[in-house]
């Protein structure tokens, strides 16, 4: 996450790969990139931002013929501590890793978890995505305006969906809106859910008043007019889509997300660097690049020890901005 705020944290990235067996050796013998039986847990149900650049970045690996047969799946649970405490306890095991992003960061503070973050193998964060404001097709809100003034109303009663626990980016953005909007961040009514597909559905169905995602999620549902878009919450607006900053609404705050992957403790040397490799190949492809400009996700490449750093510095971060905003 990333705000220009005093409230400031740095964002996006996750990554899984799926593919079919393996046919041939190909391009990823030659970099060290193929892992037998590796596997990816996804911490959030299907449909979430994980899981969608899960499987966008399986398809690239495939294509780009990094690695093959690699087995992907969900483990959903409190906002995904509970595949993080799987991964914990699969101490040693090099042939598993997870993806992750500030989600995870933001659960164990708030679910109190005894395994976290710094219990893990860092392996790399690769983007930054900006988050999204929307609201379903039949919504009475026509633009950022018309929402913000119903909620200053009565906070309460116009509840707001986000696919992450409380301490993740879909909470956050929203406390933080609400903050610079004036109003209290204790007075909204937030519902958490496990993952954008889940979300999507209550946005859709008019249970919550407006919806928090990242804009890699939904932009199928936009483009389609499912889901009316009334702001971005980065820096710039999103290049192809029609909505404000929140700024540029007179709404005086910033937020991106941020995704990566980490590995079980204990690994050995060889498997985190073979690990390694084949995150940075990936990186370097043009599946992934093209990837990257078609979810309007950012590049936010970094890798081992500095990537650990950075961990680190959301943690504390984190902790930060639930205790001024009095969460």
């Amino acid at each position: 996450m990333r705000l220009r705020t005093p409230l400031a944290l740095l964002g996006a990235a996750l990554l899984v790969f799926v593919g079919p067996p393996l046919l041939s050796e190909g391009k990823g013998s030659d970099t060290g990139t193929q892992i037998p039986g590796l596997r990816f847990m996804v911490p959030n149900t299907p449909g979430g931002g994980y899981d969608i650049t899960a499987r966008t970045a399986a398809k690239n690996a495939e294509d780009a013929g990094l690695t093959h047969n690699v087995e992907v799946f969900n483990l959903p649970g409190a906002g995904g501590t509970v595949g993080l405490t799987r991964l914990v306890g699969e101490h040693g095991n090099g042939k598993l890793a997870m993806s992750m992003g500030l989600g995870v960061v933001g659960a164990v503070h708030t679910n109190k978890t005894p395994k976290t973050l710094a219990d893990t193998t860092p392996i790399a964060r690769l983007t930054e995505e900006q988050g999204i404001v929307v609201v379903g097709k039949d919504s009475p809100y026509k633009n950022i305006d018309d929402l913000v003034a119903a909620w200053k109303k009565d906070p309460g009663k116009l509840p707001v969906g986000g696919g992450s626990s409380p301490g993740g980016p879909d909470h956050l953005a929203p406390m933080l809106m609400a903050q610079a909007a004036g109003i209290a961040p204790k007075t909204v009514n937030y519902i958490p859910f496990d993952g954008g597909g889940e979300l999507l559905a209550s946005i859709l169905g008019n249970k919550v008043g407006f919806g928090v995602s990242g804009v890699g999620e939904y932009l199928d549902q936009i483009k389609s007019g499912e889901l009316r878009l009334l702001a971005v919450t980065g820096a710039e607006r999103v290049p192809g889509l029609d909505a404000p900053t929140l700024r540029e609404a007179g709404i005086d705050t910033e937020f991106t997300n941020w995704r990566g992957i980490v590995a079980p403790p204990g690994i050995s040397k060889n498997e985190r660097e073979k690990l390694t490799n084949l995150i940075k190949e990936l990186h370097a492809s043009d599946e992934w690049k093209e990837s990257l400009k078609k979810n309007g996700w950012n590049d936010a490449f970094l890798v081992g020890d500095k990537f650990g750093d950075f961990l680190d510095e959301q943690d504390k971060r984190v902790d930060s901005v639930l205790k001024e905003l009095g969460l």
